[in-house]
């Protein structure tokens, strides 16, 4: 097996992503290699070289990804060659006080890490990979731990939104608001994330879905995601929002941006009792601003949420046997399959607010 491959590194900070060849680490006990056949583009890759976070360099960018298992350390039990696998780019280490008290999405030993080194080389100098991962490559080594089993015959590049959009935006839908059926429900960005938050939305019963987005272009793909109403984003957004809820207010928004403004609007149009959820991470030098008294009168709960508040290796599986049973779609978010050498041009249309996943296919 070659210990040779390509993938798509930045060097340093502010210089552009390119195609470079990689020495592979050798594989270590409790160690898997998986062969990447399909990795989706998403918002935090982008945030990776935009600024918002400041990973250390040179970095093999890339987390959202399905492939299969090609080689197994010693002492691997959860996984063997041949295997379909989803990547965790965030693995529970199950003995953690967080891992202990039923939250293992903030997993004390991966929560909050934007890359690591795995052993990886270029020029014989370390590699670090986004997320533990580093998916837009040929091939990563990754603790066994970071592998979840997926039926062969969901195809790879469906797979790959598992691990990140699909899981964040439904498990917040699902775990972290509670959507319950009659309840009116506010999304605010249409990336991949968002359109599964609105897709889980419908699927859990509310009665009216209004996405909102600044692309205009949007409306058709939420649409088929679900909503019941679309909405251009706006400086009245709030006002459009109530006049749409008998003046009250959504009873959930769900943010996917990750901006100081747009949760700000989210604040706004949800009615006084009412939660917003924050999915979309943003910088740190991003403040909102809220007031005592509002945060007071108007009773209502701001929360995050993280990698969908999820236990992946229970929701992911349970995810990809809904996608095989026809109870969920997941066709529509992807608006662009493209190779290793088209993700650059796949974040200026992300950055553009274009489509909603591009996924590379290998």
């Amino acid at each position: 097996m070659s210990r040779y491959m390509t993938g798509l590194v930045v060097r340093t900070e502010g210089t552009p992503a390119e195609l470079v060849e990689l020495r592979l680490p050798e594989i270590g006990p409790g160690q898997v290699r998986v062969r990447i056949r399909a990795a989706g583009v998403c918002h935090s890759d982008l945030s990776m070289i935009n600024g918002t976070l400041r990973p250390p360099h040179p970095l093999v960018l890339g987390h959202e990804a399905a492939g299969e298992v090609v080689e197994v350390g010693d002492h691997v039990t959860r996984a063997k060659i041949g295997d379909h696998v989803v990547l965790n780019w965030q693995p529970a280490c199950r003995s953690c006080w967080f891992c202990e008290h039923g939250q293992p999405w903030l997993c004390s030993t991966s929560h909050g890490v934007a890359a690591l080194e795995n052993g990886l080389t270029l020029d014989d100098a370390p590699v670090h990979v986004t997320l533990g991962v580093g998916a837009f490559a040929e091939q990563v080594v990754v603790p066994e731990n970071a592998v979840i089993a997926v039926p062969p015959e969901l195809e790879f590049d469906l797979a790959a939104l598992l691990g990140c959009a699909i899981l964040t935006g439904t498990g917040a839908v699902r775990n972290t608001a509670r959507v319950a059926p009659g309840e009116s429900v506010l999304v605010i960005g249409l990336g991949g994330v968002g359109l599964s938050a609105v897709a889980a939305a419908r699927a859990a019963g509310a009665a009216q879905v209004i996405a909102v987005d600044v692309n205009e272009s949007k409306k058709g793909l939420a649409e088929a995601a679900g909503a019941t109403d679309f909405v251009a984003s706006s400086e009245n957004l709030s006002k459009d929002i109530r006049s749409r809820t008998s003046r009250r207010g959504a009873d959930h928004a769900i943010e996917c941006v990750g901006r100081a403004a747009t949760i700000r609007a989210a604040w706004r149009a949800t009615r006084t009792g009412g939660q917003v959820t924050v999915v979309g991470m943003g910088a740190a030098d991003d403040m909102l601003q809220l007031s005592a008294l509002e945060i007071f009168s108007s009773a209502r709960i701001l929360r995050a949420s993280v990698y969908g508040q999820a236990d992946t290796d229970l929701e992911i599986p349970a995810l990809a046997r809904d996608v095989l049973d026809g109870k969920l779609a997941l066709g529509h978010l992807i608006t662009d399959r493209i190779g290793l050498a088209d993700v650059p041009a796949a974040f200026d249309r992300m950055a553009r607010g274009e489509g909603a996943r591009s996924v590379v296919t290998l």
